[in-house]
């Protein structure tokens, strides 16, 4: 099922950016064929904006710094995303937002957009009661998990052509963890990877996006203004 919200109200978007939802999963090449289509249209003036809430058929892909050694056990198909990053895992249970934004209308700022993009995921994580932070050298989300030591709950990973974006975030919702175990999330070996359901909550994705839609606003906001300098994403 697709959804478009061309309205703007606190729980949607600005009604020049589409807002798509899909609830069956997107095969990962369908969609990242997409997106790239959409991202060259965008920049030509030609289409909307986009953010698109989404999941894949479980997926590796493997961004522009990942490392062979890093892929312990291709169970999965492997996929090239072109985005910044190693290699990550997409599957059932894991909550994906594209956001495809046009920079030159806004601050033009990189590492202000990353910034922002976490922030939005931390402040919906929060309306979950799970706190969730940045860690300086560490790409993600993180949060602590059941054994007290930090764990990622939710992964980043942009490109940014023309100044538009695309990619976006990943949220652990309810994915078989154990299919993190084929790869070096990130490429960080010591750290662990966790979800809301491991936190003890269920949490749907009807409701994950809901929540992630009341701070539409704010994101966007954040997006006007550069990232202070001594902020790192």
């Amino acid at each position: 099922m697709t959804s478009l919200f061309p309205g703007h109200s606190p729980g949607s978007l600005p009604g020049d950016i589409e807002l798509r939802i899909d609830r069956a999963p997107v095969p990962y090449r369908q969609a990242l064929d997409e997106m790239t289509g959409r991202n060259a249209a965008i920049a030509e003036g030609t289409a909307r904006e986009l953010v698109w809430l989404l999941e894949h058929p479980p997926v590796y892909t493997a961004g522009t710094s990942a490392a062979a050694p890093e892929l312990l056990d291709p169970r999965f198909e492997v996929v090239k995303a072109g985005r910044g990053g190693r290699y990550t895992y997409h599957g059932p249970g894991q909550r994906i937002g594209y956001v495809l934004l046009d920079l030159k209308s806004r601050a033009r700022d990189a590492r202000g957009f990353v910034h922002a993009l976490e922030g939005w995921v931390i402040a919906t994580l929060a309306d979950f009661g799970v706190e969730s932070f940045r860690r300086d050298g560490r790409i993600g989300i993180w949060t602590t998990d059941i054994d007290g030591r930090e764990a990622k709950i939710g992964a980043i990973g942009v490109r940014i052509r023309r100044w538009v974006t695309m990619h976006g975030f990943a949220v652990n919702l309810s994915p078989d963890l154990s299919h993190f175990t084929g790869i070096v999330p990130c490429g960080i070996a010591e750290y662990g990877v966790t979800s809301l359901q491991r936190l003890g909550m269920t949490v749907d994705q009807a409701a994950w996006d809901r929540a992630l839609l009341a701070h539409a606003g704010a994101f966007l906001a954040a997006l006007d203004k550069p990232c202070p300098p001594e902020v790192v994403p």
